[in-house]
Formats: structure tokens, sequence, C-alpha cells
């Protein structure tokens, strides 16, 4: 199958969501997944009985499916809730857009329960399955995070490098910018550190354009 768009949420994001959307009817379970296939009627029709199919042979717990603009935008509604429901929580969401190889989804969450238990700060994940790029939120009571931006810190070193170690990116989205500059090195092979520095130079020849901040 080649879905127009396939976005995942974990427990804690369901649960934040259930407290906080009015609008929008949070399923049951402590997984969900939202799919969206686009085409021709009649092939659409077939995907979307194939893809009924497999999931309720994996045990969904509930199934949903939408056919008009109106019930789409219902589903969608929901989505774009989560991370307002995340900053309803009252806790500070620090949210790193890492990337996985899809097989590694899993894998991911599961990385993220332990890291939770080990570190004893919430963490939730959603995002974009369809490439891999999700949102790990990890969510700091606002009295602690310059306290414990140590302790923070040594959450991200966990994570990314679980991600580089399962060949993903430590950014899908947001760029590596100031927040990641410590763990640039890691990131980028050496020859694309060298890539990054030549256009800079070739662009910037005087290093005056934000003197200082990055590369």
């Amino acid at each position: 199958f080649l879905p127009a768009a396939l976005e995942i949420a974990d427990k804690f994001t369901l649960d934040a969501a259930r407290e906080y959307v009015r609008t929008a009817v949070v399923p049951e379970g402590q997984a969900h997944l939202l799919l969206e296939i686009d085409g021709q009627p009649d092939s659409v029709r077939s995907e979307k009985n194939a893809l009924e199919e497999k999931l309720r042979a994996l045990n969904a717990l509930s199934l949903e499916v939408a056919d008009t603009e109106a019930a789409c935008e219902n589903l969608w509604a929901l989505r774009r809730e989560f991370s307002y429901s995340l900053r309803a929580t009252g806790l500070i969401k620090l949210n790193e857009d890492i990337v996985v190889p899809r097989g590694r989804l899993v894998d991911l969450v599961r990385f993220a329960e332990s890291l939770q238990q080990e570190s004893g700060y919430p963490i939730a994940c959603f995002g974009h399955a369809g490439d891999g790029n999700i949102h790990v939120n990890i969510m700091v009571a606002d009295t602690e995070l310059e306290q414990h931006r140590e302790k923070v810190d040594g959450v991200l070193d966990r994570l990314f490098s679980q991600v580089l170690a399962w060949n993903g990116v430590i950014t899908g989205e947001h760029g590596i910018g100031l927040a990641k500059k410590r763990w640039f090195d890691d990131a980028l092979p050496a020859e694309a550190r060298a890539v990054h520095r030549a256009l800079k130079s070739a662009l910037d020849p005087k290093g005056i354009l934000n003197p200082g901040k990055f590369v």
C-alpha cells in the first residue's frame, strides 16, 4: 500500500487528548493509527477493503472509516489537537523531531517507554509514521527545567545515540539549530560538516551573519 498519510500516537498522547479535546472523540486503547488513501474511486474502495481486513486481522480495538470530506476532517481534527493536548498537561513539551527507519517505529516507542521509566519524565511520541519522522516529547515540569537541564540532556544523549545506531537522524523537520549544536558532530560525518562550513564561508566570508552562532 502507498497511503497519502500515515500518523501514529502513543498512550501518553492519547491520554492527554482525552483530557483536553472536546470536539473530537478519542478512540479507545493505547495506540492510534490514522491512515489516509487517495486515488480513483474504484482503487480507493479496493484498498480500503483490503486495509480494513488487514487491520482487523491485527486485532484493532476499533476501526473508524471516513469516506466524505466532513468525516475525514473529523479524524484529522483529533490529530491536529495532539500537540495542544500535551501543552495543556501543564508540563513543558521538549519536542524532538527524530527520524527512524519505518521498521524501527515499534522499537522507538518501546525505547521511549524505557527512557521514561529510567528518567521519571513522561515521554510522548506521535507523528508521521509514513516517513519515520516522529515527535518525541520529553515532558518536564516548568519548575524543574533549568534545575534538571543536565539530566534532560542525558536523556537526549540516550535518545539520539539510539536513533543514530538505527541509522536514523536527529532532526527531520526542525533542523539542527542551536538546540542540537551539541550533537552536530555525532549526527553528521566529517565530510558533511565540511560542506556546511564551505557553504558558510562562501556565503558569509566576513563572518558577519549570525556570528559565533553555529557553523
